[in-house]
């Protein structure tokens, strides 16, 4: 990518694609191309194909998707294979019959199979089932990257494909309805903080172990992979380090410095028994994140108490 480059950032309102959006505005790239959802619903074949037309990006970063945590998966499972499906198949195919010259589709950890060994390689991918509470989305994201590697085969075109760790920073979304776990953690103890509540609820055992990426980070890695990467096979961007959902509950009342109780809901899923990315092949490429979970996690309890609602948000 040049600095004068077009580059259409899919999701530029979202976490992820807002924090690509400041990635490549810090480094000098201003000829960036964005639609919100009210002007460019990605759905609509023919709304995109047009759009692809009309503008000729160069470049395209699809952070796009219909996102949520464990329940919202489970809960709206047709709506999370459907909207991502679609997505990906209008933008992947608009972006190919308008010659861009590179794209990078951004799946999700959740993609492995739920008791592949850990840490989850890339070559892992589809070689058991996957996590029922959340397999329509992960069938949209390997889709995705199939996609990604089926038009490479065939029309020689530059797609990569990454698959990011569980993310948190800027711009989460933080509804205890339908966010993942770290900002709905946040958002209980800032609740629990300011209305003097004895506990605070914590979905499942706490067991389960995952990893945390900041956002920045991420956009940090897509910046590199699309500098620096073009192969057929997938990325996996994470820390290379995990921590159980009681540690990381802890890590987050003692930033807010809570006093009261943890109540572990049994009831509540668990989900996969543990997460971890193998990070070896990125390394490898020449890329480590920077932000450390305990900085991360400082600075989002630090923008949360500066919010004036978490309806915001």
């Amino acid at each position: 990518m040049q600095k004068n480059s077009k580059i259409f950032v899919a999701g530029h309102r979202g976490m992820v694609g807002s924090a690509i959006v400041r990635k490549l505005q810090s480094e000098g790239f201003n000829n960036n191309l964005f639609r919100t959802s009210k002007e460019l619903d990605l759905r609509n074949q023919r709304d995109v194909a047009d759009f692809f037309n009309q503008e000729k990006p160069e470049y395209v970063f699809l952070a796009a998707a219909k996102v949520g945590g464990i329940v919202a998966n489970n809960t709206y499972r047709a709506d999370f294979i459907y909207e991502n499906l679609i997505i990906e198949c209008n933008v992947i195919k608009s972006a190919f019959d308008s010659g861009v010259k590179k794209l990078l589709f951004l799946g999700s950890s959740c993609i492995y199979p739920k008791m592949a060994p850990q840490p989850l390689k890339e070559e892992y991918l589809l070689t058991g089932p996957l996590e029922p509470t959340n397999e329509p989305y992960a069938l949209a994201k390997i889709a995705g990257l199939k996609m990604c590697e089926a038009f490479r085969d065939q029309y020689g075109v530059d797609y990569i494909s990454a698959m990011p760790t569980n993310l948190y920073g800027p711009n989460d979304n933080y509804d205890l309805k339908n966010s993942h776990v770290l900002p709905a953690l946040v958002r209980k103890f800032y609740d629990a903080m300011e209305n003097n509540l004895p506990s605070v609820e914590i979905w499942g055992t706490g067991s389960p172990r995952r990893e945390f990426l900041h956002v920045d980070d991420l956009a940090d890695a897509c910046f590199f992979l699309m500098q620096n990467y073009s192969d057929r096979s997938t990325v996996n961007i994470g820390t290379g380090e995990d921590i159980s959902i009681k540690e990381l509950a802890m890590l987050i009342m003692e930033t807010f410095g809570y006093k009261g109780q943890l109540n572990f809901d049994t009831t509540k899923p668990d989900g996969t028994p543990r997460k971890l990315l193998s990070v070896d092949k990125l390394h490898q490429l020449g890329w480590k994140h920077s932000i450390s979970l305990e900085q991360g996690v400082a600075s989002v309890c630090n923008e949360v108490k500066s919010m004036e609602s978490f309806l915001e948000r």
